[in-house]
Order: C-alpha cells, then structure tokens, then sequence
C-alpha cells in the first residue's frame, strides 16, 4: 500500500512514462536497438565466415604443398633407380640368336655392334632405323666397314623416323613385312629403356631381345660425378615419363591398316 505523502510523486511518474510511451524517442530507441542487433549479428556472420575461409585456405595451400614435395620426392627418387638401372646395364657377351637385329641410329657404336651381331650370324636381316635422309647406303657401308656382299643383301635403311616413337613405327611395319618372331634392339645403355617401351607397344607379338652399347662406365653411382652423363640421364629420363604417359592413350591403328613403307636402297 502506498503511502498517501508518494501518491503525488507515483502520479508523476506515470505521467512521464507514459508520455514517453507515446512520443516519437521511444519509437527511435526501440528502433536504434533492433539496427544495432542486426548489425551486430552481420558483423559476427561475416567475422565467422572470413575465419572460416581464411582456415580452408590454409587447408588448401597445405595440401598444395604436401602433394608439391611428395612429387618432388617421386620424382627424385625415380631418377635415381632409372640412372641406376642404366648403368647397370651390359653388353651381352653371347646374345640369343633372332631372327632380325634392328640399331637404332645415333652413333657409330650403335652401327658397328649392329654389324658385328649381323656378320655372327645373330640375325638374319638389318634394319638401321632413322638414318639422314642425306646419307647413302654406300656411305653407311664404308663408315662401318661392311662387307659389302652381307651389306647389299641383309641391310635394309629407313630414312622415315625422326625420333624414338618413328623408330618404333618403321620397325613395326618393317617386322611384320617379313613375319618376323624375335628382334635383337640395338640401341645405347642411356635409351634402351624408352626404346623397349615405344617398341613393345608396337612389336606386341614379335620378343625384343636388348642389345645395350655402353660408351661410358656409370657404375658404382659413376653419372654422379660426369656433368654430361648426369645431363643425358636427365633428359632421357624426363623422356621416359613422358612416353609412360602416353601409354594411356592406346595405341590404335589408322583406317588403312600398317602401310608398309618400302626399305630404301640409295647406292650413291
């Protein structure tokens, strides 16, 4: 119960509260505080959200960099089998007869180990595949110092490939044109591997029988200490991945089939 002596002052107060009530501040607060929740609530959203952005960025760039450095471990590591595997390679001192011996031009070791496998009887035909369109049989024929009865007969020239996949081509019609089961590959240590790669594709059914020449000895980690020998492993090496990944795309045939491309016979 009120005190008659406050009724005066209680009525006072009513009369302010309840003229505020009504006047144009009240409505103005009321209003001023449900902007400046909004406001508020907007900036903790956009707060959160940047927060949560900057952390799946952070997320992102460290993946990036994880799968970055695990490539480039891969990578290293796989350079360092492959120039082991090569210099590991030897020249067979006794090869398995063939029916056909095919080099690989790029050196007159290459031709001279081809002819000698030829003159022993270790195949029945030659085929040097990506020889200088300017260069004649004859020439061919004093460089390595040929019979040159064995060299007229047993040799066949291709003048068509360019580079290591053309070789593959050439030989692959050149193999079936003569039905031939077996292949001696004569090619350097260093690209033997990608040879054997482009030629099992296209020489599926005929067995590849490799013949490395070794210019230079690399065992024993030896490509580590020869500049030019570690750059040529270098370079094949990135030549090697590139042609394992065109092995996804399969190989097809044209239209037209094989097309056997003639074996040229200059003489002069």
């Amino acid at each position: 119960m009120i005190h008659p002596d406050h009724a005066p002052l209680r009525d006072v107060t009513e009369s302010a509260q309840f003229f505020y009530q009504r006047s144009p501040f009240a409505g103005n607060h009321q209003h001023m505080s449900g902007q400046d929740s909004v406001r508020s609530a907007a900036v903790g959203l956009s707060d959160w959200s940047d927060k949560r952005r900057g952390r799946r960025l952070r997320l992102v760039v460290r993946a990036g960099a994880l799968a970055f450095a695990g490539a480039v471990v891969l990578f290293a590591a796989g350079f360092a089998w492959f120039a082991s595997h090569v210099s590991h390679l030897a020249t067979p001192a006794n090869p398995q007869r063939a029916d056909a011996i095919i080099v690989l031009t790029g050196g007159t070791a290459r031709l001279d180990a081809a002819m000698e496998l030829l003159e022993t009887g270790k195949g029945q035909r030659l085929l040097i595949s990506g020889v200088h369109p300017s260069a004649t049989k004859r020439q061919l024929r004093i460089a390595t110092g040929s019979d040159k009865n064995l060299f007229s007969c047993c040799v066949d020239i291709d003048y068509a490939a360019l580079d290591t996949i053309g070789n593959a081509e050439e030989s692959a019609k050149w193999v079936e044109r003569h039905a031939y089961g077996s292949v001696i590959l004569v090619t350097n240590n260093y690209h033997m591997p990608r040879s054997l790669l482009e030629m099992g594709r296209l020489l599926g059914h005929a067995r590849l029988e490799p013949y490395p020449v070794v210019n230079s000895n690399l065992e024993y980690g030896g490509w580590l200490t020869k500049p030019a020998a570690l750059r040529v492993l270098f370079t094949e090496y990135n030549k090697y991945l590139l042609a394992l990944a065109r092995g996804i795309v399969p190989v097809r045939p044209s239209a037209d089939g094989i097309s056997f491309a003639t074996a040229s016979s200059r003489s002069h």
